[in-house]
């Protein structure tokens, strides 16, 4: 019973469902320089960013996602990172003072955070409000003291707004426009994400196929759950929403040998089974220290399949700041991916 449960899930998934350079094409990566890799799909995106030294990659790569999703409708959204770090640092700050400090002011997170942060505070185009060059490292520190030294929320505010707006910028107008329309930030984010849009999804043997779960990873600080599914139907889950014309958030490890950004891939040299990915999980060689948008498939020369990825870490890589992550990469090293 609970194989056939497992199975329906997966067919249903299948079938519904860290400085800003230019955008990068299909043609630009076929043309770069020896390109050993066939482009099979290759999905639009919104320029690629640089999250700089900042624990951000998470919401890079969950709103690149969202972009590229809006960019097949035919809409040009290029979502502001810099106004959700503004909103989680507010709500961060207010947490760390009102538990004396012992919630300390965090930027780490997953896709799932993200979502949970748009549906709350809304969101509004990247043009309305970007910093070039904020610190997000030193604000957070200029934040603790900030806490610390307040008597009130309403000293709080004041004092952490002061520094926000220093470092970042003054926020925007409570209307966004955009797409020929006036919106409130909270009526914007509900028109490029949808409540329930987005489905979290892992593959782990400690919990039953077919459940959700909250995922044992520290930047699971939103105690999220995500779907269990079995390791094959979670790649065909990937490939069936790439083909189908969607982007797909992946969280995973990029500690491990054969991830290479300068050579712009990554590789696992052999065949990566159920138990060899749960076994790397549970030993801690597997862990959730990246993410990246997943916005294409490819293959090399010999027919073997690679998943197109966009980073954040700006274009300074062969491939103008993209990824060839190989199939067995994907499957040992995913922690989780939202789709």
């Amino acid at each position: 019973m609970k194989k056939i449960l497992v199975l329906s899930i997966g067919a249903c998934l299948l079938v519904s469902a860290c400085s800003r350079p230019r955008k990068a094409e299909a043609s630009h990566l076929e043309s770069a320089t020896g390109n050993p890799f066939t482009t099979d799909l290759l999905l639009k995106t919104t320029p690629v960013k640089q999250q700089d030294r900042s624990p951000l990659c998470w919401a890079y790569a969950m709103l690149a996602t969202i972009e590229t999703n809006h960019l097949k409708q035919g809409d040009s959204v290029n979502l502001s990172i810099d106004y959700m770090a503004r909103c989680l640092l507010t709500e961060s700050v207010r947490r760390s003072y009102l538990s004396r400090g012992t919630s300390p002011i965090n930027l780490r997170g997953m896709g799932t955070r993200l979502l949970a942060l748009l549906e709350t505070y809304g969101a509004c185009p990247y043009d309305s409000y970007h910093a070039e060059s904020a610190n997000y490292n030193v604000i957070v520190r200029r934040l603790e003291q900030a806490a610390r030294a307040s008597r009130s929320l309403t000293a709080l505010d004041q004092r952490a707004n002061a520094i926000l707006d220093a470092a970042i910028g003054y926020l925007p107008g409570k209307q966004v426009h955009m797409l020929g329309a006036d919106y409130t930030p909270r009526e914007f984010a509900h028109s490029v994400c949808r409540s329930g849009e987005y489905q979290a999804i892992t593959s782990f043997t400690h919990h039953a196929f077919g459940t959700q779960f909250v995922l044992e990873v520290p930047d699971n600080l939103n105690a999220d759950r995500v779907l269990n599914l079995p390791l094959d139907t979670l790649i065909q889950f990937i490939v069936g929403r790439l083909r189908s014309g969607r982007a797909v958030y992946w969280e995973g490890d990029i500690t491990s040998p054969g991830f290479d950004f300068a050579a712009g891939t990554a590789e696992v040299g052999h065949p990566v089974t159920q138990q060899q990915r749960q076994q790397a999980f549970e030993s801690l060689q597997t862990t959730d220290d990246h993410a990246l948008e997943l916005v294409g498939l490819a293959h090399d020369k010999q027919g073997r399949r690679y998943f197109i990825a966009k980073n954040a870490w700006g274009t300074a890589n062969r491939f103008g700041g993209f990824l060839y992550l190989s199939e067995d990469y994907l499957r040992l090293n995913t922690v989780m991916v939202v789709g």
